[in-house]
């Protein structure tokens, strides 16, 4: 097993001084930015519909549905909104008969998709140590 240096752990140490710093006027307020947003989006249908939408770039409802095996339209429905509410998710309607609607991720959602790449290929390469 590794053990972290000193160097290592004042960095942390550092990092997380920073973050308490930088959210304390939000939790001063009773908001915790982070806990809402990870809230959101790491719940299982959410991270499913992030990934999809990072990878098929564009996707309407029912191709999202199809797409997420078990999620019900209800779920889906409220899932999207949850997402597009915080924005990672964009939804763009079109003025046609039927009604067409896609959903794509912002910018913001794009970066939020990196990041869940990335730390799931970290558990990933980990899961031993894990276990």
């Amino acid at each position: 097993m590794k053990t972290i240096d000193e160097r290592q752990q004042v960095m942390l140490e550092n990092k997380i001084q920073k973050y308490f710093i930088s959210t304390a006027p939000y939790i001063d307020q009773g908001i915790c930015p982070t806990k809402n947003l990870l809230a959101t989006s790491l719940d299982k249908w959410s991270l499913f519909c992030i990934l999809n939408l990072g990878y098929f770039k564009v996707l309407r409802f029912n191709q999202l549905k199809k797409n997420i095996d078990g999620i019900s339209s209800r779920m889906l429905a409220v899932t999207l909104q949850r997402l597009e509410n915080h924005d990672i998710v964009a939804r763009k309607v079109f003025s046609s008969v039927p009604p067409k609607v896609e959903y794509s991720l912002t910018s913001f959602g794009f970066e939020l998709a990196n990041k869940i790449i990335d730390l799931s290929n970290w558990f990933m390469d980990n899961s031993k140590a894990l276990q």
